[in-house]
């Protein structure tokens, strides 16, 4: 039998992607390609396979975790050819798959020591797994302090893991090294320990969720210099998640769940922890917030009155069922999007008689082809002769509105409403590919996002997007602007009308679009321009090729 590491594979160059379920447990087996976990981002869900089948040794990873590209997800042991040395048994911690250390049988009562002389120990920075200059965010203790075997010294954090540094021996903190905002590598001195030199260690309580007994040596055995190597956890958290005091008052809290603190700007005294000696945990901070934010009397800061609460089950009988993630991301993008961008919408009509029996005439092509042939590639490969005409809709603003970027390649979004939300699958160089093209990759997509097998990478990049309402109806609406693009179009139910030709009203196929743009980057001019010729383009698709 051999052990092997799992780690989050490519996941589209997404970074902190929520970890939403996991859907093994320790002591369970695995089928290759069994479902380990269920990332979400922003727009997507996406399962994670097992690489490997085999029988699950530890997991390093709990629901609401975030993680990224190689970040270990759990431990399996598979069949092999050797077998493997037998291992010390894991120790599951509080937030996080951690080896604990062996602890000695309870000694029993010693003799008083022989001499109490002491001796100052230096003591470094232990193998931190290869990290250099790594910060340390909080110094635990000061000079004078007595200090037990195993009590945090030192917490450190790089840019994807915290963790605290114990002491390897009992003593007197005669001097400390570091200070808050330093960087440290391997083998840096961190403090100078008086130890007496007939005191044996002793061991420090360490909080620690759900322990599983770990071996414990026939003797206990005498102090030593060694400090051993704390390995960096894949999550955000501390190895050892024993309570910490803060400056000021006591406050219990992990390295995570201070690093979350300090992002948000919150002092951590103001937090009531709900764990053992009123640890706070991240849902306790960010109860905390929430609690702040609904208590203040506008929302976003955009000075607007906040929408009173109401108790609508004085009414009736109703039914609570929360949003997706999706459908919140979506639902902050759009406030954000329309507080912030001036709207302008421009709406027109435009004839696709000539396009429809074109279509309705590549059916039986199309079937060979096994593609599906709808009205959407032909609005892609007009959108996008359109942009190319007027490169002022394929543009961005810049964050301070200084300037505006223009993008040499043509990538649009596609709209699709799926069960779980709204997502938009970006289609790349739609300028350079066929109708067959992208008839099928517009198929394809639709359906990824359906089954939220979306990747992050599949839904960026967008310079433009159509959103469609297809055969549902309506005559016209008004389509959001999905910054930081600058205009988007909406397409309506294909209508017959009777139109004008010269002589006599004849029956045409017509299409309502409305376009909506950002008056920052577009002028009116500029919208009738690009409507001009997209229903140009539409009304005699010969100018696609031109």
């Amino acid at each position: 039998m051999s052990k092997e590491i799992i780690k989050v594979p490519d996941i589209g160059g997404a970074e902190g992607v929520d970890v939403v379920e996991i859907c093994v447990a320790i002591g369970d087996t695995v089928e290759k390609e069994d479902s380990l976990v269920v990332l979400e981002s922003d727009k997507a869900s996406m399962e994670v396979p097992s690489p490997m089948a085999g029988k699950v040794l530890a997991i390093s990873i709990k629901d609401g975790d975030s993680l990224s590209e190689g970040d270990v997800i759990l431990e399996l042991e598979t069949d092999s050819a050797e077998q493997a040395e037998p291992a010390e048994a894991p120790v599951v911690a509080e937030e996080s798959a951690v080896v604990a250390e062996p602890e000695p049988e309870a000694p029993a009562p010693a003799p008083a020591p022989v001499a109490t002389k002491t001796s100052t120990q230096t003591i470094n920075v232990p193998d931190i797994g290869g990290g250099e200059n790594v910060d340390v965010i909080e110094v635990c203790v000061a000079a004078g302090d007595d200090i037990a075997d195993g009590d945090s010294l030192i917490v450190l954090e790089t840019d994807k893991a915290s963790m605290e540094v114990p002491a390897p021996m009992a003593g007197k903190v005669a001097s400390v090294s570091i200070k808050e905002g330093d960087t440290v590598s391997e083998g840096d001195q961190i403090l100078t320990l008086e130890v007496s030199a007939g005191a044996a260690p002793v061991a420090a309580p360490v909080e620690k969720a759900a322990p599983v007994a770990a071996p414990e040596p026939a003797a206990a055995s005498a102090p030593s210099t060694e400090i051993p190597k704390p390995d960096f956890a894949p999550s955000e958290q501390a190895q050892v998640p024993a309570a910490t005091k803060s400056k000021g008052d006591a406050v219990y809290a992990g390295p995570a769940v201070r690093r979350l603190a300090r992002e948000m700007g919150v002092e951590l005294e103001q937090v009531k922890g709900s764990g053992p000696k009123s640890r706070i945990s991240k849902d306790d901070l960010k109860a905390h917030v929430k609690a702040a934010l609904t208590s203040k009397s506008t929302t976003g800061g955009a000075g607007i009155p906040a929408i009173p609460e109401v108790d609508f089950s004085k009414f009736g009988e109703v039914t609570v069922e929360p949003l997706s993630k999706i459908a919140k991301v979506t639902a902050h993008n759009m406030q954000r999007n329309w507080l912030n961008i001036p709207h302008v919408t421009q709406f027109d009509d435009a004839d696709i008689s000539d396009l429809e029996d074109f279509r309705q005439s590549l059916k039986a092509e199309a079937e060979k082809r096994g593609v599906k042939i709808t009205p959407l590639p032909f609005l892609l490969k007009a959108c996008a002769a359109a942009l190319r005409d007027n490169p002022r809709f394929n543009a961005s603003l810049s964050a301070d509105g200084e300037n505006l970027m223009y993008k040499q390649y043509i990538h649009i979004g596609m709209a699709v409403d799926t069960p779980a939300g709204l997502v938009v699958p970006v289609i790349r160089d739609v300028d350079k590919k066929s109708i067959w093209d992208l008839a099928a990759e517009t198929v394809e997509l639709a359906s990824k996002a359906k089954e939220r097998k979306l990747k992050p990478a599949e839904m960026q990049g967008g310079c433009f997007t159509i959103s469609s309402l297809g055969g549902i109806g309506g005559q016209g609406f008004t389509p959001i602007v999905n910054a930081p693009e600058v205009a988007i179009l909406g397409v309506s139910k294909l209508t017959t009308k009777p139109v004008w030709d010269g002589e006599a009203f004849v029956p045409r196929k017509m299409l309502p679009l409305s376009l909506s743009y950002d008056h920052r980057a577009i002028n009116g001019g500029d919208g009738g321009r690009f409507f001009t010729y997209l229903t140009a383009v539409l009304g005699d698709i010969r100018r696609l090729v031109l």
